[in-house]
This record gives structure tokens, C-alpha cells and sequence, in this order.
């Protein structure tokens, strides 16, 4: 398959592009698409069909439910049972935006794009191209991560081109990703609303506005074996190609800690860098210690105390080892308050759960 790639400015949006990619979607086709948290791989949500080329193009499992996203409130009725008062309390302050609600789904909407569960995941973006292509498109875009299955979710075109380019017709280039993690997603069919999986509309925010909420366990639980009622809660998710450890505690302990081991990963290996043998190392840091560490490839973040600059950079961060050839990286952890509890979330995943407490280490 021939892809086609377009660029599209979200302040002068180009409508000839956008029919043609709704066109693609109505005939059974696949286009990704920007939107304000990562790129989406867009397919009809109706057709079962095209969430089948969705699940063959990226890779991913098909018991992984996929996001419907749709454009404006009206749109909801058709493929939901009922709208709960909930919902329109978040609607209000979070839509269009990066939140994700779940609802019983109507026979409108095919397993298959559900995972076989019998709820719907929807989400409005806010972004104001995803906006006009969803509406090109009939109103309703099954649309999972731009990325192949198991890699970091994609906040520039160039990682969609790289994972998707010959495995779909379409792929929209909007510039970059203004949030850079996925949505939030609440559950509004439980009897007290729960979070499957953290962004940036934080607990706090939802419990503001509608009171209670829960989160579920299985986030950071690495052992848990439910059937995900969400995507990314069963399936290893974010991880680069190099293996990704975390390391969390004091800060002097935890650059330590790292700088200790590479050092003793050079004297193991031989070397280090593209002209020895050994092993190429990738730190994880911020503006704070960036400058403290001896890896191959430091890169940071941002300042700690800004998680909104964290989540925007995370994932072309580990993007960006993989284009380097880093084989072990090391993470600083994070706070998980608000919109750190996404990033902590994302970066669980991403390490396979395999995190370093150095606090607790005596050594």
C-alpha cells in the first residue's frame, strides 16, 4: 500500500485535504490523523471491518478496546444505551478535550470495535484538524494510537510515518502534539465512577466535578490479569527498544545510583559509545540534574516541578533513544500528583513495571 502524507496547519486548515481523508475513512480506509494528546490511526467505528485493518495495521491485540471519537454531543446518543447526568457534568468542563468517558454501548457500534465488551469508550478532541476530519468522515472514527502496538505513543508525524508508512492510506501531519499523553479515561457505567487510566484531566478535576471517583488498581498493578475495559490497561504499552528501568528516591541517591551502574555496565562491556563494543546508555532526567549524569545520551524532560512540559516530552524522548541506538535507559520517577500520575503511568508501562527504590537500599 501507497501512503499518502499530507501537511496540514490547524489554523488554516486545508478542506480539500480533510474530504479526501473523510472519504478514505467512509470507503473502508485508514488515515491518521493529529490531535491535541497523540496521533490518532482513524477507521470507521461503525464498520467492522475497518477496526479489523486498525488492529492488522498497528499490531495490537483484539480484545484491546478501541476509542470512539466523535465531534460534537449530538453525536452521542446513537452509539451509547444512555447518557448519564455524569456525563454531561464532564462534558461541560472537558469536552472537547483530553478526556475519555465509557458508557453501555448501543448495538450500533460493533464488538469488534470494542473489543468484544459491551461498552464504548468516546472521546471529543479538541483539536481543531481531528475536529474537521471526524465530521468529514460521518461523525464516528475508531481511533486507537498512530504506532505500532507495545511503542511510545507518537507526538510528531515523523514516529507515525515510521511505524504506519505503507500500512495505511493516509497520515496527516499537524505539527506537534500539544498535551503528549492520551486521554484520561473514566468509567461511568460502575456506581461510582472510575479511572482506567490517568491524563491530564486529573482526579482532582473530575471529583470537582462530580464528586467521588475511584481509580482502578489494575494501573499500577503489574500482575493484574482483568480484561481491559480500556486500552492500555492488560498490554505492555510506551516501551522503547532499550530496556527502561525507573529509579526513584533522593535525588543525590538516585544520580548516584545510575551514574554507578554504567560505569560498572562500561567496565562489563568495554567500552562505551558507537565506537567500542559496549553497551549505549540513555538517562531520563530533568533540568535539574541533566548535567550530573555519564550516560551515552542524557536528555531531559524539563523542569520537575512542571509535569505539563514532562508529559509533552516524554514520549519523543524515548522515541529519540530508539533513533540513537540506546539499549539501557534509566528514568527518573515522579510525583504521582495530578498530572504525574499520568506521566508515572506512562513511564510503569513503558519499563515493564520494573522499578529501583533507592531509598530503601542500603548499599
Amino acid at each position: 500500500m501507497k501512503t499518502e502524507i499530507v501537511r496540514i496547519d490547524e489554523e488554516n486548515i486545508d478542506i480539500d485535504v480533510i474530504e479526501r481523508a473523510g472519504r478514505i475513512i467512509k470507503e473502508g480506509g485508514l488515515v491518521a490523523f493529529p490531535t491535541e494528546t497523540v496521533y490518532g490511526l482513524g477507521g470507521d467505528a461503525l464498520n467492522s471491518a475497518s477496526s479489523e485493518k486498525i488492529y492488522a495495521a498497528k499490531g495490537r491485540p483484539s480484545d484491546n478496546p478501541l476509542i470512539v471519537h466523535i465531534a460534537g454531543m449530538n453525536a452521542l446518543p446513537f452509539i451509547v444505551k444512555e447518557v448519564p447526568k455524569a456525563a454531561y457534568r464532564l462534558a461541560e468542563r472537558y469536552w472537547p478535550g483530553p478526556l475519555t468517558m465509557i458508557f453501555h454501548k448501543a448495538d450500533s457500534v460493533p464488538a469488534k470495535t470494542t473489543g468484544g465488551l459491551e461498552t464504548v469508550a468516546v472521546r471529543m478532541p479538541s483539536n481543531k484538524v481531528a475536529k474537521a476530519f471526524i465530521e468529514a468522515a460521518g461523525g464516528y472514527v475508531a481511533a486507537p494510537s498512530a504506532n505500532r502496538s507495545g511503542r511510545p505513543s507518537p507526538t510528531v508525524a515523523k514516529y507515525v510515518i515510521e511505524d504506519l508508512d505503507g500500512r495505511v492510506d493516509m497520515i496527516i501531519d499537524g505539527g506537534q502534539a500539544s498535551i503528549g499523553l492520551e486521554s484520561t479515561i473514566i468509567d461511568l457505567t460502575e456506581e461510582k465512577p472510575m479511572i482506567l487510566r490517568p491524563g491530564y484531566v486529573t482526579e482532582e478535576m473530575l471529583a470537582a466535578a462530580i464528586g467521588d471517583v475511584e481509580t482502578d488498581r489494575s494501573i499500577i498493578d503489574a500482575a493484574c490479569d482483568k480484561a481491559p475495559k480500556a486500552p492500555g490497561m492488560k498490554y505492555r504499552h510506551y516501551a522503547p527498544k532499550g530496556n527502561l528501568t525507573i529509579v526513584e528516591g533522593q535525588a543525590e541517591k538516585v544520580v548516584s545510583y545510575i551514574n554507578a551502574h554504567i560505569g560498572k555496565l562500561r567496565e562489563e562491556c568495554g567500552g562505551v559509545g558507537e565506537k567500542a563494543d559496549g553497551v549505549r546508555t540513555g538517562v531520563i532526567a530533568t533540568d535539574e540534574t541533566a548535567v550530573l549524569y555519564q550516560a551515552d545520551s542524557v536528555k531531559s524532560v524539563g523542569g520537575r516541578r512542571d509535569a505539563e512540559e514532562i508529559a509533552r516530552h516524554l514520549f519523543r524522548i524515548l522515541r529519540e533513544f530508539d533513533d540513537e541506538g540506546v539499549q539501557v535507559i534509566y528514568a527518573e520517577g515522579f510525583e504521582q500528583q495530578g498530572v504525574g500520575a499520568a506521566i508515572m503511568n506512562r513511564l510503569l508501562k513503558a519499563a515493564g513495571h520494573q522499578v529501583i527504590c533507592v531509598d530503601d537500599k542500603t548499599d
